[in-house]
């Protein structure tokens, strides 16, 4: 219980404060411009100020405090506690849906266009989000019906010469890059054309669709001239302005209003660039609805920002916030200012009612269904709880894949599930470095070492991440062998967390469990199957694509990587130059100097690298 007299130490100065209940489990973080002055009201007339506040504070056995510099660490520090320790009386916040972006890469010669669900701090181009995911596949088909760009993830640079032109090339659906015979200049044209379409600055491409459409038409091929009719839809909606927004044609903006009901509270984000509606997401919150609006809000902006890859330049919300620190926050992380406005008339409050008009619809609408898909979620875990005599509900789950072709590229994957929902951001994979040949025991000790070495380093330095945060279960991928090594080399650093081992039958599909020494058999219909099964299904899936990944680069290894001096830019000119290896190998010096970039000394370089190795 907390005293008077621990209450009488606390600081004056900001910083973040963690209360506690009697087993020691963090149920509520919190930050605080005076640690004092805030604490203290918990334990006075705000305790009682509604039920949430009183079921929280009959629970407070005891509370910790940080002190920070200022308010913006205290904002920072909050949200990365609240992420870590994931407090039961905290808003969580877990998007119900991840609408899809359009990318444009960027740091590459040739660059490439693709639909992705995640921003990445990558310098890419991202256009979206859109909420139509249909619309966005159309869009992406056209491009590349229209604008022979690559679709491939060869690494260009290092393939020229050394790689067969796939059937694109051939079809003329790509200029081919990886022949050489394209200049950046060239391709990078048709890039240009693509972002102008996605900036909605000019037309040409739904030009080009129109004109296929008509000229199937006259064909009389139906079928195609239909499909063309819905790919210019599709290029509609993702270009279309909105009227409400005509007038703001250079504004950037995200727009927030929120919607209740009797247990559920709805936030919903409109996403607004250069004038156009291209997106939303939406967000449901549990057991939360005696937040006041302003509360929500600025919860929801503190955690939804602190893991987005863009911040607009202004928010608009329904009521003005109490917290200045907020938009100081984002203005920092922009590195330009950003505001955050409660407009009271004209264009902006449309805005704001728009959004609010669509929270109210999709909560009343769908709320049941979000609930009921969470609501299997949570009983699968729960299933897992008991089948597993654990004290705490495991929250969060990791499981590990060993990947290998004969022991070649040996890869191991670490997959996230946080209350049965996949975190992708946390997902992290591992070369192996240690194991020779096809031992997946100790490949799988490999991977789980280096994992918990570098979480009990990033702990002890205060990094949060994905290695930060430890697993209430860990998932691996085999039998009685795998949980045995697994639990080895966790014992031999301290580290307690159960290990479950997912069990195969013979045709290679999840049966059961192993845990402690034991099997647990499965039914198939059950939910707990069907989410284990999902999990190791993914994680095998992500370890699989990574070991194709290296796969494919070490086929296209250049005997030209390892000779000094010859660097990506050379090596790409002698390939265009000379268009073979062996015609490298038999060149004069005097012929090699005559390639662009190639220098005496380069080129004596690689006379005796082919001496002395050949």
């Amino acid at each position: 219980m907390v005293t008077k007299e621990q209450l009488d130490l606390l600081p004056n100065n900001p910083g973040v404060y963690l209360m506690k209940d009697a087993s020691d489990t963090v149920i509520y973080v919190g930050k605080a411009k005076n640690l004092r002055k805030r604490v203290r009201q918990y334990f006075g007339s705000y305790g009682q100020s509604s039920s949430k506040v009183r079921a929280m504070v009959s629970h407070i056995e005891d509370y910790e405090y940080i002190i920070v510099e200022n308010e913006i660490e205290s904002l920072v520090l909050e949200q990365n506690l609240i992420k870590e320790k994931r407090p039961k009386y905290n808003v969580l916040l877990r998007d119900d849906k991840q609408y899809p972006y359009i990318k444009i890469t960027r740091g590459e010669e040739f660059p490439r266009v693709l639909k992705t669900r995640r921003l990445g701090k990558d310098g890419s181009k991202y256009y979206g989000p859109f909420p139509n995911t249909t619309a966005v596949n159309e869009a992406i088909d056209r491009i590349h019906e229209f604008y022979p760009i690559r679709d491939c993830h060869l690494n260009i640079e290092k393939s020229i010469g050394k790689v067969r032109p796939c059937l694109n090339y051939f079809i003329h659906r790509c200029m081919g890059p990886c022949t050489g015979e394209v200049s950046s200049q060239d391709y990078k044209q048709h890039i240009e054309d693509i972002q102008n379409f996605l900036d909605g600055k000019k037309t040409d491409l739904y030009e080009k669709v129109r004109k296929a459409m008509e000229k199937a038409s006259e064909n009389l091929e139906f079928e195609q001239a239909a499909k063309y009719r819905d790919s210019l839809r599709s290029l509609e909606i993702l270009s279309e302005k909105q009227k409400i927004t005509e007038a703001n044609s250079d504004k950037e903006q995200d727009v927030i209003a929120i919607a209740r009901d009797v247990n559920d509270v709805l936030v919903q984000i409109f996403f607004i660039r250069n004038g156009k509606i291209i997106g939303r997401e939406h967000f449901l919150l549990d057991h939360f609805n005696q937040e006041s609006t302003e509360e929500i809000t600025e919860t929801f902006i503190k955690q939804f920002y602190s893991g987005t890859a863009h911040i607009p330049k202004e928010i608009l919300v329904e009521k003005d916030l109490s917290d200045s620190t907020i938009e100081d926050w984002l203005s920092q992380k922009r590195k330009s200012r950003v505001h955050i406005q409660s407009p009271k008339i004209g264009e902006k409050r449309d805005l704001v009612r728009l959004a609010k008009q669509n929270a109210i619809d999709m909560l009343s609408k769908n709320s049941d269904k979000y609930k009921r898909k969470k609501n299997e979620r949570k009983m699968a875990l729960e299933d897992l709880q008991d089948i597993l005599d654990l004290k705490d509900f495991p929250h969060r789950l990791e499981c590990y894949d060993i990947s290998n072709i004969s022991g070649v590229e040996s890869v191991g994957s670490m997959v996230v599930y946080e209350d049965g929902l996949a975190k992708k951001s946390d997902y992290r994979k591992f070369k192996i470095k240690t194991v020779q040949g096809p031992d997946d025991y100790k490949s799988m000790e490999e991977v789980l070492t280096r994992r918990f070495l570098r979480g009990q380093a990033d702990k002890k330095d205060g990094k949060i991440n994905s290695f930060y945060i430890y697993p209430d279960v860990l998932l691996i991928d085999g039998g009685l062998g795998q949980v045995n090594v697994v639990t080895r080399a966790l014992d031999k650093l301290g580290i307690q967390i159960p290990i479950v081992g997912l069990v195969k039958d013979d045709f290679h599909k999840t049966r059961g469990l192993v845990y402690q020494g034991k099997e647990i058999r499965l039914k198939v219909a059950s939910r707990l199957y069907r989410l284990l099964f999902s999990i190791q299904e993914e994680a095998h899936r992500f370890a699989l694509n990574y070991h194709k990944s290296l796969h494919t680069k070490s086929m296209f290894k250049s005997q030209l990587d390892d000779i000094p001096g010859i660097g990506p830019k050379r090596k790409q000119a002698l390939m265009k130059h000379f268009k073979s290896i062996q015609k490298i190998k038999e060149a004069s010096i005097e012929e090699l100097k005559e390639v662009d970039g190639m220098n005496s000394k380069a080129a004596e370089s690689l006379k005796n690298y082919w001496k002395e190795n050949s």
